[in-house]
């Protein structure tokens, strides 16, 4: 026991020091390649996502929500980093048997680069993640010779030397990485009076409330398969229409831009959202009609379906009376697409979930035969139409002594009629307040609701009825894999 205490206790340096040469490695690409597709940890959240399971995705997304984002990038560097460290532990001990304390360095730094060389395909930029791990395991094995203070023994010397580095290498890594991000999208579209009187109307329109967004949201939700987004440039940018069709048609940007636009409020809503959650957002888009581009093909497919491809390798597959109503949107809110929300150009399926509304749109494939999208294969539902919903996000106290209640109700393209409230748990019902109708054809509507409250707590239920007289269904279900479900309740004081 005290022998392999003794080998633990020997080997505990290394590992740290392999630990922060993986690190560094991280921090060294990320300064090389900014938060873009060619920064190490993308490429490996990608293999850790596509080699899950769909059981475990799918739970991760429906109990985690971004969350589950977040660790699996964590997940996704801690991997890498571990393997940095398993090479420099065991080059180290390669070397101490074959009496070379240089191949430690030569293994570290050669193996990460080719590493993340192959899984991001850009040579270069790989030096970025390489060079550092290798200068830190340099800085281990001279470490010794370093002048330090007599009580500080060659164990501790090559911790603190490598805690220095990385503390040092991470701040500038972090600055020049920031600048190395790439700042695309979200920049003022040529001046449109029609766009600002849109939105100067949907203000008006807008309820005031604490905790309810105004008509155009404020911070609009995002959720992709990856966490890193695309790089595409509107100069390089191209849509390709081809696959089962008379003709290839290839449109760049410019082309796009000088044809006939459409201004329209749209909501895009997460399937994978609680009943009650904040992923269901609202702007106003620019583009231009998506079947009429697809028209120009002359699509001649047997199944009578389209496959939209994205830049990060999302995928979606479409009846083609889908297209029907849709945008290919290439503005928001009077600005160039946000880089987030697929810049220079996405796809806008009216009165469908916010997962197949396909950013970063590259290609669009006419099939001759049907197909699963991304996430269908995953299990999710698809392309369905949105489920009806009336969120619960105000509850304020009014000056007069009264409450205020109120949210959000969407039906996707069936529309809202009205949405009801109960103050006593179901028991009985009034009519709430609606905003406006905005210009649009898949749009929410505000609600609020102003009452005198009881003494004590109380149940406050909301339920909407869609524009075709239907309500929505009062029994609860969670996200997956239609999208949650039931009537929103909250208990007030």
């Amino acid at each position: 026991m005290s022998r392999l205490r003794e080998q633990v206790s020997n080997a505990l340096p290394t590992v740290v020091v392999g630990l922060v040469a993986g690190i560094t490695a991280v921090v060294g690409s990320y300064a090389a390649a900014g938060f873009t597709p060619s920064f190490v940890v993308t490429p490996v959240t990608n293999w850790i996502r596509e080699t899950s399971p769909a059981v475990v995705t799918n739970s991760i997304i429906e109990n985690l929500g971004s969350l589950g984002q977040s660790l699996l990038f964590l997940s996704a560097v801690a991997l890498f980093v571990g393997g940095v460290a398993a090479l420099v532990v065991g080059s180290r001990y390669l070397g101490k048997r074959l009496n070379n304390r240089a191949l430690p360095v030569v293994a570290t730094t050669a193996g990460t680069w080719a590493v993340v060389a192959v899984t991001t395909g850009q040579a270069l930029l790989a030096l970025g993640a390489a060079l550092p791990a290798g200068v830190v395991v340099l800085l281990f094995v001279a470490a010794p010779s370093l002048p330090m203070p007599e009580a500080v023994d060659s164990r501790r010397r090559q911790i603190l030397s490598s805690g220095v580095v990385l503390a040092g290498f991470g701040l500038a890594g972090y600055a020049v990485g920031q600048r190395r991000t790439p700042d695309l999208g979200g920049k003022p579209l040529a001046e449109n009076s029609t766009q600002q009187q849109l939105l100067q109307g949907a203000a008006e329109k807008s309820f005031s409330m604490d905790g309810a967004e105004p008509l155009v949201s404020e911070n609009f939700y995002t959720v992709d398969i990856a966490n890193v987004n695309p790089t595409v440039d509107e100069s390089e940018w191209e849509l390709t229409i081809t696959g089962a069709v008379d003709e290839k048609v290839t449109l760049d940007y410019a082309a796009l831009k000088g044809m006939e636009s459409v201004d329209r409020f749209e909501t895009i809503r997460c399937v994978g959202e609680d009943l009650n959650g904040k992923k269901m957002d609202t702007a106003l888009w620019t583009g231009v009609p998506l079947q009429d581009l697809v028209a120009r093909a002359g699509p001649n497919g047997d199944c009578d379906c389209v496959r939209l491809r994205a830049a990060d390798d999302y995928y979606q597959v479409f009846p083609m009376d889908a297209l029907e109503d849709s945008l290919l949107v290439y503005g928001m809110n009077g600005n160039a697409l946000p880089r987030g929300h697929g810049y220079p150009v996405r796809a806008l399926i009216p009165g469908h979930w916010g997962e197949i509304q396909v950013k970063w749109l590259g290609e669009i494939e006419v099939l001759d035969q049907d197909a699963e999208g991304y996430w269908e294969k995953k299990g999710w539902h698809g392309t369905g139409p949105v489920e009806t919903v009336a969120k619960l996000h105000a509850l304020n106290d009014l000056d007069d002594g009264r409450k205020e209640v109120g949210g959000h109700a969407y039906a996707g393209v069936r529309g809202i009629q009205q949405v009801e409230v109960s103050t006593d748990g179901g028991s009985t019902w009034n009519e709430a307040e609606l905003t406006e109708p905005l210009e649009g054809i898949d749009a929410w509507r505000q609600w609020r609701y102003r009452y005198d409250p009881p003494s004590g707590s109380h149940e406050v239920v909301v339920r909407a009825t869609d524009g075709e007289g239907r309500l929505q269904p009062r029994e609860e279900s969670g996200s997956f894999p239609s999208g949650a479900t039931g009537w929103v309740s909250e208990t007030v004081q």
